[in-house]
This record gives C-alpha cells, structure tokens and sequence, in this order.
C-alpha cells in the first residue's frame, strides 16, 4: 500500500480544478455561439435568421430589407453584446484579484464615474458646439466624452494612489469612493439644469443598451477591449500570486508594480470602452467572476477566458430578453442585467455566508 502525501492531495485536487476549468471552457465556448445565433433569430421585425441562411445557401438574392435588419443591425448589435459582455466580466475577474476583494468591479477604479459624468457633459453641452466644428461627429460625441472622462478619472485616481513607485490598492479604493461620490455630485448640477429631451437621455444612457450598436462604433471599440485580454494573458500568473500577498507575489518573482499598472490601465481602457458604446451596464463584471469561481476554483489563467465567454453570453441573453418582452419596444439592458445578477448574486452571499467575510 502506496501513502499520499497532503501535496499529492493538493496537486490532484488543483489538476481536478484545472481540467474543470478546461471543460467548462468548451462548454461556454457552445453555450455562446447557441446564445448567438437566438440573439440572430429573434427581433422586432420578423426576419428570421435561419430563413436568411436558406436563401442564402439556395443562392437566392435577400431584399433590402432582409440586408439591413442582419447586416447593420442584428450584427452589430450582436458583436457588440458579445465585446461589451466579455469586457466587463474579464475586467470584474481582474478587478476582484487585484483588490483580493469578492465585491470589487470595473468602477473601483473611477472608470464608470468618470464615464457617466463625461457622457452627461457631452448630453447636456454637446448641443451648444457650432455644426461646422462638430460636422458628421455629432454622433459620437457622447461615446467619445464617456471614454475620456473614464479614462482620465482613472489616471488621476492611480496618481492619488501612487507613492514613490508603489501603487495602494487601499488609498485607490477609498480615492475611488471619494471620485465617485465629487462626480455624482457635479452629475447632479448637470442633471439639474437638464431639460427633459436631455433627461430622457441622460436616464436612456444610464440605463444601458446595444441599440446603438454600429460597426462604426465597434471598430473604434475593438482594438481597445482587444489589447485588454491580450494584457489578461499576461495577468493570470501574476495574480494568483498576488493572492498570497504582495510580499510573497514579489518573492515569487512577480513585479507587482507593473501588474498593478497594467491591470488598472487594461480595466480603464476595456470598461470605459464598453461603457462609452453601451452605457451603464450593470452586475455582469461582479456576477460572473464569482459564478466561475465556485464552478472551477480561482485560477486566473483559467478564470479570465471563461469569464469572456460568460459575460458575453449572459449579456446577449439579457439582450435578447430586453428586445423581446415588451415588442416591438425595448427595456434598457441595465435593467434586465439587475433583475437577473442581483438575486443570484444574493444567492451566492448566502450559499457562501458572505456576511461574515466580507
């Protein structure tokens, strides 16, 4: 009779894990492209996507209107579910590991502050920039204010909290209370000065939606949300080290600094990104993370591409369900992503007796 060790034990119980993990990938790898393809089946209008794909493979001409529900609308609005969804969620996952926080997400580090009051300053002031200098960019002006208001709260918040090359996860969090609570307030100058066109807007905004989508904005949106899971590769080793410690992630050989660095500006770039195409959207960078991670463990090099495919196909299913329950109309997807994220987030307090952790 063979004796175990307790390290064989654990390095059986982490390969378990580890195979999951792969598993589950191929798992939400299907669940996505079925998610995809109801999202291209339903809409208000009833073209229906598999009676376009028959024609299609029949050699049949589509009429314009069958080209533009598909190509400039399901589409995009598709791809733009699936950007939005993936970013929030791997931006959550890292958000959670850098603070080692379970209730951490994207807008502790300002970016969903920052956005929301660029977008209000572009809704409410837009309107008064002369045509002939804003010219065919009327468009995206609110998209493009909402990017650089999340991105630069975000680098004044890591300024705050950056102190002779080390930068405090602690000073940034409270750094990121005290932004948040000055931009709602200078939010709630504008909001009052509003009129109601800009309120209607200002609540639309806020509320989230894909109805804009637009290959426009996906292509502007794209590069940014890509860099970012190129940067969460990198991310993974650095930290599930960094959940021991920083003392013991540096002794490992890991530049905590620059992970640091690189996981604040991949969050700012990916979030502010998805908001300043989408709106506020949401629970999917806070649920997600945590539904992975009672399923597969808390290995980030696992827990960051499942965590795409989660959060895309969550956000696509909401879409769908935003688009369709009150046809031909449609609920703002923040809506639908708080119904559905909050009660299982609740369940997951509970199943995991939150309450006395956190």
């Amino acid at each position: 009779m063979v004796a175990t060790s307790p390290s064989d034990h654990a390095i059986g119980a982490t390969t378990d894990r580890f195979s999951r993990a792969r598993q589950l990938h191929v798992v939400l790898a299907i669940l996505l492209v079925i998610v995809c393809l109801v999202s291209l089946e339903i809409g208000a209008s009833d073209v229906a996507f598999s009676t376009v794909m028959s024609k299609l493979l029949q050699g049949e001409e589509l009429s314009r209107m069958e080209q533009v529900i598909l190509w400039d609308i399901r589409l995009p609005r598709l791809a733009m579910g699936i950007l939005v969804g993936s970013a929030l969620a791997v931006s959550g996952a890292m958000m959670q590991g850098l603070f080692r926080n379970p209730l951490a997400d994207p807008g502790i580090v300002g970016v969903g502050a920052g956005a929301g009051l660029g977008a209000i300053v572009a809704i409410i002031f837009g309107g008064l920039l002369p045509h002939a200098f804003v010219g065919n960019f009327s468009t995206h002006i609110v998209p493009v204010a909402a990017f650089f208001g999340g991105w630069g709260s975000t680098l004044l918040l890591y300024r705050v909290a950056t102190r002779g090359g080390h930068t405090s996860v602690a000073t940034m969090l409270l750094a990121g209370i005290a932004l948040g609570a000055l931009a709602g307030a200078i939010s709630g100058v504008m909001v009052y000065i509003a009129d109601d066109r800009q309120l209607r807007d200002l609540t639309f905004w806020g509320l989230g939606s894909l109805a804009g989508a637009s290959w426009s904005k996906l292509i502007a949106a794209t590069p940014l949300i890509a860099l970012s899971f190129a940067a969460s590769f990198y991310l993974g080793r650095g930290l599930n080290g960094l959940a021991l410690g920083e003392a013991t992630a540096a002794h490992i050989g890991i530049d905590v600094q620059r992970m640091k660095r690189i996981a604040i500006l991949s969050v700012a770039s990916a979030t502010g990104a998805a908001v300043a195409v989408s709106g506020g959207i949401g629970f999917i960078g806070i649920v997600v993370p945590h539904l992975l991670r009672i399923a597969t463990g808390p290995d980030h090099r696992t827990l960051l591409p499942n965590a795409a495919l989660l959060g895309a196909s969550l956000l696509i299913l909401a879409d769908v369900i935003s688009r369709s329950i009150i046809a031909p109309a449609e609920l703002p997807i923040g809506i639908i992503t708080a119904v559905l994220g909050a009660p299982v987030f609740l369940w997951i307090l509970l199943r995991q007796k939150g309450w006395a952790t956190l």
